[in-house]
């Protein structure tokens, strides 16, 4: 018999692990980020600079949350958004249909690390909360640079382990006591102890920064964000 541990669908990170807590997403990112996460997401909209006509690739889309506010703060601008998790992009359609934005957000199962789109198709492509989870992170960078247009935006807002401050070592209990257990509490899954592994893991700025580069990326801004339990990097392709 197959299980979570031996089959390779399952990994922690993966679209399936993600089907797992498709129903209660929304209201644990909420909850786990005391709500901050909109923020952020606000930031990540403002890098990309996006002007009317623009056509907007959102990697890792998942419910669809960093879509909708693109396309309710530039109403001239359409949007692709793509996951490896089905059910997640389920809840993502249900919240375009109720939006009324069905028919300037597409919703396609996809995988970073080979998107199915022409070079330079779009004018800037976000991913928030989603290059933690690609396993070839460079490869998936690679991919951002090629299908963006020169001159576009790629906005990357992330999850990061807080290494200073005063308030670093509140930030850093946060991280690795509140979310996996708050989150496993409310969707009743242990998805949520990935999480808390998963930031621990993830390279610093300068090191992320320098695999941007590597992936022909120039990086326009590098910014840490509430006490450093975010960071929103800006990158534009080198052509």
């Amino acid at each position: 018999m197959t299980t979570p541990d031996t089959n390779p669908s399952l990994r922690e990170g993966s679209g399936a692990m993600f089907d797992g807590i498709a129903h209660r997403y929304d209201l644990v990112n909420r909850v786990i980020s005391l709500g901050i996460d909109q923020s952020w997401r606000k930031k990540t909209v403002r890098a990309l600079e996006l002007k009317p006509g623009a056509r907007v690739l959102d990697l890792a889309t998942g419910t669809a949350d960093l879509a909708i506010m693109i396309a309710r703060q530039h109403p001239h601008v359409s949007l692709v958004g793509v996951d490896p998790s089905a059910k997640m992009l389920e809840v993502g359609q249900k919240k375009l249909d109720a939006e009324q934005l069905a028919e300037r957000i597409e919703l396609h199962v996809g995988d970073a690390q080979r998107l199915d789109f022409p070079d330079r198709s779009f004018d800037g492509v976000s991913i928030a909360f989603g290059i933690r989870n690609v396993p070839d992170r460079l490869q998936g960078l690679r991919e951002m640079a090629r299908v963006t247009k020169a001159g576009g935006r790629i906005a990357i807002l992330e999850l990061s382990e807080p290494r200073g401050g005063l308030l670093g070592p509140l930030a850093r209990f946060h991280v690795h006591s509140v979310v996996p257990a708050v989150g496993a509490l409310l969707s009743g899954a242990k998805e949520y102890h990935y999480l808390q592994k998963s930031i621990a893991a993830f390279p610093s700025a300068r090191r992320f920064e320098s695999l941007m580069r590597e992936a022909g990326l120039h990086v326009v801004a590098s910014t840490a964000l509430t006490f450093g339990v975010c960071h929103l990097y800006v990158g534009e392709p080198i052509v």
